[in-house]
């Protein structure tokens, strides 16, 4: 099952190899969830600046490589109707973007969770997470 989760926080420490952004689970509805469940993603520093660009507006002069997709998608006439975690395998997580094409297929795309969060960020695309992947991830060691 999937479960709705948002970007809680991100860690950047540009002296460190890697960043760190945090899920947590969302309230549906009308349920308001009393201890949401979270977990911590460790990235990389271009792909946490550029959620955190996203995140906050900033606009550049070129598009960097989440921009470029994002164009690519729309000249498509694509939508990105969300972001799916779908495994954690090796202590790596594997991702897909959740595309409707122009005819109205749905469309999934293999990704790497940074890359796809980056995307859908500033459009504010919903984040799924399978349930197995959260209970793997909260698991010790």
């Amino acid at each position: 099952m999937l479960v709705r989760m948002e970007l809680s926080r991100i860690l950047i420490r540009e002296l460190n190899d890697f960043q760190v952004i945090e899920l947590r689970e969302v309230s549906e509805g009308t349920d308001v969830l009393e201890d949401p469940r979270s977990f911590p993603i460790v990235i990389g520093l271009p792909e946490a600046q550029a959620i955190e660009r996203r995140l906050k507006g900033v606009t550049i002069q070129r598009p960097q490589t989440h921009d470029l997709l994002a164009n690519v998608i729309e000249a498509l006439g694509a939508s990105l109707d969300s972001i799916s975690i779908t495994e954690l395998r090796d202590h790596t997580y594997y991702a897909t973007l959740d595309v409707r094409n122009a005819e109205g297929e749905a469309v999934q795309i293999d990704a790497r969770p940074s890359d796809a969060i980056a995307l859908g960020i500033a459009g504010e695309v919903p984040i799924y997470v399978d349930d197995a992947v959260i209970a793997a991830a909260q698991e010790p060691g």
